[in-house]
């Protein structure tokens, strides 16, 4: 190795999620950047094949606030669901809440065999 450490002036910062409400902190290069994690990983669990996405909107001190930005299946569960002599449904929609928030929610569905 060339007796650099990679870790040497990188600045660490802790993720926290909440709410849409708070004051906001500039800190541009951290604010608006999309974080994936699996479901598994926020509630120590053992079902990973749920990812989410959260976008960072507030940094205060360390702590990054995310907000929920999206959520997606692993591959290989897709491909899991998906069988031999089935028929795959899907479908896509525009919901606004009541609150003002705009959802492109995606359905998927599959026929059963007889």
């Amino acid at each position: 190795g060339r007796g650099i450490d990679a870790e040497y002036g990188k600045q660490w910062y802790q993720r926290r999620v909440r709410g849409t409400t708070g004051t906001k902190i500039a800190a541009d290069a951290l604010k608006g950047r999309v974080y994936e994690c699996a479901l598994a990983d926020l509630n120590n669990d053992e079902n990973a094949f749920r990812k989410f996405k959260l976008i960072c909107e507030d940094v205060q001190g360390k702590y990054c606030y995310t907000n929920f930005h999206g959520m997606d299946m692993t591959r290989d569960k897709l491909c899991s669901l998906v069988r031999k002599w089935q028929t795959l449904i899907e479908a896509t929609v525009d919901v606004k809440t009541t609150d003002g928030y705009l959802l492109r929610v995606f359905c998927m569905g599959f026929t059963k065999k007889l």
